[in-house]
């Protein structure tokens, strides 16, 4: 497949998976099986990074509304309820930290299991089915029919905390899936399924800035002796993929975040619980029948 086409096809593979609750390293390690490539390779390693930064830069964009009231409304929040402690935005930083901290010193694990298809196809077979457990049993509201967090300016910290927790669990495990972790936690706490899923993409943008910044980190200035682990483009051509991967990607995630949202308002995570649990016993098959 010519480098360009292939390009497209990774960017909408990135684009698609990213903040769908499925895991897009699953899915890039599965299309360079499949499509017999080397993202291993140190051009394609960047190309990697790259085209996530091209899917995170989507979040900003299409919650800038919401990112600027929560900072004009800082620290009292919008019904003056709210403290520099427990504020929305205070509450994606407590997470975060809870999140990166325990992430970055456990990395040498994390290296273990990062190019695994047997750990990523139980990822996704296992967090398909606790999706699915989590979302049939708190999905839907109790208490007199409200959820104890309708809506993210009523987050608590002990739930930031717990979802910072539960986001470990993605980090380690490949295919486990960041926003799979943060919905599935924040239902098990309380949350409604469209709160959840909004501070799923407001905790992704420092978690996936700090991971991409780090991974550029270490491909301009490896550890000694350490090879880089990626390259830059060396020619015009390369230069073209990487440009078509990171429009690509940028695009197809926006559309995806905005239809996400949509379609979480009015319907549950099931399809998706169902999409994993499919795709990991597929996996699995696969590679017993490779080894």
């Amino acid at each position: 497949m010519h480098d360009s086409l292939l390009s497209i096809l990774l960017g909408i593979i990135e684009g698609l998976t990213e903040f769908l609750p499925v895991s897009s390293t699953a899915h890039l390690r599965i299309a360079e099986a499949l499509l017999g490539i080397d993202l291993g390779n140190g051009f394609w390693k960047m190309y990697s990074i790259v085209i996530q930064l091209g899917a995170i830069l989507c979040l900003p964009i299409y919650f800038r509304t919401r990112i600027a009231r929560f900072l004009s409304t800082f620290p009292r929040g919008e019904r003056g309820d709210r403290t520099a402690l427990n504020h929305p935005l205070t509450l994606v930083i407590i997470a975060f930290v809870f999140a990166a901290i325990p992430a970055f010193l456990l990395t040498k694990v994390i290296g273990k299991h990062l190019e695994s298809l047997v750990v990523m196809g139980w990822s996704l077979l296992i967090g398909g089915i606790i999706m699915w457990v989590v979302d049939a049993m708190f999905g839907t509201p109790r208490r007199g029919g409200r959820f104890q967090t309708e809506r993210m300016e009523e987050m608590t910290t002990p739930q930031a905390i717990w979802i910072g927790i539960c986001q470990i669990a993605s980090a380690v495990f490949p295919g486990t899936s960041r926003s799979m972790s943060t919905i599935a936690a924040g239902q098990l706490v309380g949350m409604s399924r469209p709160a959840a899923l909004e501070f799923s993409f407001f905790l992704s943008m420092p978690t996936m800035a700090a991971a991409t910044l780090y991974d550029l980190f270490r491909t301009f200035h490896p550890k000694h002796g350490a090879e880089a682990l990626g390259r830059m483009p060396v020619n015009g051509l390369e230069w073209g993929v990487l440009i078509i991967g990171f429009v690509v990607s940028f695009f197809v995630a926006l559309a995806v975040v905005a239809w996400f949202m949509n379609w979480v308002r009015q319907r549950g995570f099931v399809p998706f619980a169902i999409y994993r649990i499919v795709v990991g016993i597929a996996v699995l098959v696969w590679v017993m029948r490779m080894g």
